[in-house]
């Protein structure tokens, strides 16, 4: 089968179209024919991190650590990229009968990735979902990681209808799924981005906008009941002054200083840091679709490029003029 791979880190243009096995769908797997996956942070980072020092990344020095031998530390361990698809059942394994050849899936498969190719096996059991027919498959490959991880987060906050929330990047991948679920969940929500994403953050349903790059939320009158950084541009300390007494920072990416701060906050019954990684399950993948149908969850595209335009996708990814998903169409 036909598959974007690369052999060692660096530039888009590490990537190159190649031609590798077909995967064979295991007794509880299934064999997906991918028709659309998308450009994301994640797959950036595993394709530049053997160039990626350890202050540049965004978690503590032992995460970088483990990332470094999971990706492979001299050159990557698994050649080909792509952490969220869309496509259809091609084949079940003989345990499988929860999906059949020929319906419509959308599934994550994280760090095990391989979603730039033609096929694709995911457990039955999995991170996989039938696709809501009210959704195309560019829109529904959008959902599963920023969705995921805004969900399993907002549920691990506890969040209350009523709560005043500011999302800090609210326009990229966790940040627009996060103020989706957060009105979803009776929040009163505002969010920060750069100025071209305005009117898209505004579409997701933000009650209120900022412009980053014009504005400091900080010095700003209003208070938030949680605040929630998914750009790691801010501080607990810069942020203090617009928490109400009992409120929350949470940074979702974070560094040894948040750490301590969390275990020292945790002592008081004032204002608090929170630290959490998001822990997503099957059962997840379903609560998503059923938001889809509901009309109460939506994926973004902002531009589409065929499989063999990869390296231009990345590129397009890496310019920062996107306001939604880049989407590779496969089949």
């Amino acid at each position: 089968m036909k598959a974007i791979v690369y052999t060692e880190y660096g530039s888009p243009d590490v990537l190159h179209m190649g031609e590798v096995a077909k995967p064979i769908p295991k007794e509880n797997e299934v064999l997906v024919k991918v028709h659309a996956t998308t450009v994301s942070y994640g797959s950036l980072a595993a394709r530049t991190f053997g160039k990626m020092p350890p202050h540049e990344f965004n978690m503590p020095f032992l995460f970088w650590f483990g990332a470094r031998i999971a990706f492979g530390w001299n050159k990557p361990k698994n050649p080909i990229l792509g952490i969220e698809f869309s496509g259809v059942v091609e084949a079940v394994g003989q345990a499988v009968t929860t999906y059949k050849p020929g319906e419509a899936v959308f599934g994550y498969r994280g760090q095990g990735m391989a979603c730039f190719a033609e096929y694709v096996t995911m457990p039955a059991d999995g991170l996989l979902a039938h696709k809501p027919d009210t959704v195309s498959h560019a829109e529904a490959a959008t959902i599963p990681y920023g969705a995921l991880t805004a969900l399993t987060l907002l549920r691990r906050l506890n969040l209350q209808p009523g709560q005043k929330v500011l999302i800090h990047g609210a326009s990229g991948a966790i940040g627009s799924f996060m103020v989706q679920i957060a009105k979803q969940m009776g929040a009163e929500v505002t969010g920060t981005c750069g100025t071209r994403r305005m009117d898209f953050v505004k579409a997701l349903g933000a009650d209120r906008v900022i412009d980053y790059s014009r504005e400091d939320f900080t010095q700003h009158s209003t208070k938030y009941d949680l605040i929630i950084d998914v750009l790691g541009r801010s501080s607990f300390n810069q942020c203090k002054r617009v928490l109400t007494p009992k409120g929350i920072y949470f940074p979702v990416s974070f560094k040894f200083t948040e750490v301590r701060q969390m275990l020292w906050t945790s002592r008081f019954g004032g204002q608090k840091v929170f630290l959490g990684l998001s822990d997503e399950k099957p059962a997840d993948m379903q609560t998503l679709k059923s938001m889809i149908e509901a009309g109460t969850l939506k994926g973004y595209v902002d531009r589409t490029f065929p499989l063999e335009q990869v390296v231009e996708a990345h590129r397009y990814y890496e310019s920062g003029q996107r306001s939604g998903n880049v989407i590779l169409t496969v089949a």
